[in-house]
């Protein structure tokens, strides 16, 4: 009812505003909730990443991660395929090689070093390759691509230069621990990942060899959309794993290590 000096509801209005009030509040409510949720670092963390051997560099960050902030529920996507990040829902993902696609940001994180290693007694056993064309006449590796079968060759660098080399293979597996269990057990001599090598060679439970034509033209990069749009427990992992991950000697053999791990004899 409009008159010159006031407004009311009619009987009907007055009806509706009674029915609508709790459902209004509850709205109300819903809403507070899911701002509130927004700010918090507790809730779902859906991170995809590749699953043949990078566990050692996602589940610590995790662990860590879960125990600063016991209220993030981890739900981890590991699978080699080169999927879609979209589909997949995923608020973070790893990727190995080359950037993603485009509309996402990407964050290189470390080189992937590519290292032709063996172990000391299979080194004793077969003698020391010290030119690419000995390889021919060593038990060598090679490694399946386990979403397409496809045989990777070894990358290697010759003359500044990365090349492609296939190998006859004395083994060929689509699981990189079994190969890396391989060359630790003195079977084969095979191009492993720094990510995998590297404790091991620290340990000099495998050597490097052919240093001079390793590659690193890979790298680990994290990629994820548009930060405006995240939840706080999303913008705090990323910047998370990027501190913890960010050239990490962990997966990384220096110079130095290289020259003197390499087994020469």
């Amino acid at each position: 009812h409009r008159t010159t000096r006031s407004i009311s509801l009619t009987e009907e209005g007055q009806q509706l505003l009674e029915a609508t009030q709790p459902a209004l509040a509850m709205l109300e409510r819903a809403l507070q909730r899911a701002r509130a949720a927004k700010d918090e670092i507790a809730g779902p963390l859906h991170v995809a990443a590749p699953r043949s051997g990078f566990a050692p560099v996602l589940w610590p960050v995790v662990d860590a991660f879960c125990r600063q902030y016991p209220e993030i529920q981890p739900d981890l996507h590991l699978d080699d395929h080169v999927s879609n990040w979209v589909q997949e829902r995923a608020d973070v993902g790893f990727r190995i090689g080359a950037p993603p696609e485009d509309g996402l940001i990407a964050r290189k994180l470390f080189p992937v070093q590519l290292i032709v290693c063996a172990s000391p007694d299979y080194l004793a056993r077969h003698g020391v390759p010290q030119r690419l064309d000995d390889l021919a006449a060593h038990r060598c590796s090679v490694f399946r691509h386990p979403a397409t079968g496809q045989v990777f060759p070894w990358f290697l660098k010759v003359d500044g230069e990365v090349v492609r080399r296939d190998l006859p293979p004395a083994l060929s597996t689509n699981d990189i621990e079994v190969e890396l269990r391989a060359v630790l057990d003195g079977q084969v001599i095979a191009q492993i990942s720094g990510i995998s090598a590297a404790p091991h060679i620290r340990a000099g439970r495998i050597r490097p060899v052919l240093v001079q034509h390793m590659t690193d033209h890979m790298s680990v990069h994290l990629y994820y959309g548009s930060r405006r749009a995240q939840p706080a427990r999303v913008r705090k992992f990323i910047d998370f794993a990027v501190e913890r991950l960010t050239d990490n000697p962990a997966f990384v053999l220096t110079d130095r290590e290289l020259e003197a791990m390499t087994w020469v004899r």
